[in-house]
């Protein structure tokens, strides 16, 4: 059994078949998910687990070279915002929320937090672990 980090078995697996500018989808409950793109459940009530425990979470297990977040985050989240731009050392675009939602059909698979305010939502594209 593994010892730290990120037990669950299923967000482990898509995590570790990242490969260089795949992206995925950390989403509040409310965070529409593609047909076709698959998703990692977590959410277990409403806001629990929060977006901040699963960004920390899969932050330690991925290289993450660029985010994406809807402009209206700014605006509507900013405590989200601020967390993101703490915790994620990557360059961090922001689109629309309607192109968000757009640019997500292509993310590898996508996870539901139970986080409850709204624009919690970012695309985090993977990186490498070793430097070129």
């Amino acid at each position: 059994m593994k010892r730290t980090g990120i037990l669950n078995s299923q967000l482990m697996q898509q995590i570790a078949a990242l490969g260089h500018t795949d992206t995925f989808l950390i989403g509040d409950a409310g965070m529409p998910v593609p047909n076709g793109v698959p998703i990692i459940d977590l959410v277990l009530v409403l806001g629990v687990p929060t977006f901040e425990q699963v960004l920390r979470a899969v932050l330690a297990e991925t290289v993450v070279e660029a985010g994406t977040i809807a402009e209206e985050a700014a605006g509507n989240n900013p405590a989200a915002v601020a967390l993101i731009h703490l915790l994620i050392a990557a360059p961090i675009k922001k689109i629309p929320h309607t192109d968000l939602k757009n640019a997500a059909k292509t993310c590898k698979f996508a996870i539901r937090t139970g986080e409850a305010t709204p624009y919690a939502n970012i695309i985090l594209q993977s990186g490498v672990s070793f430097l070129v």
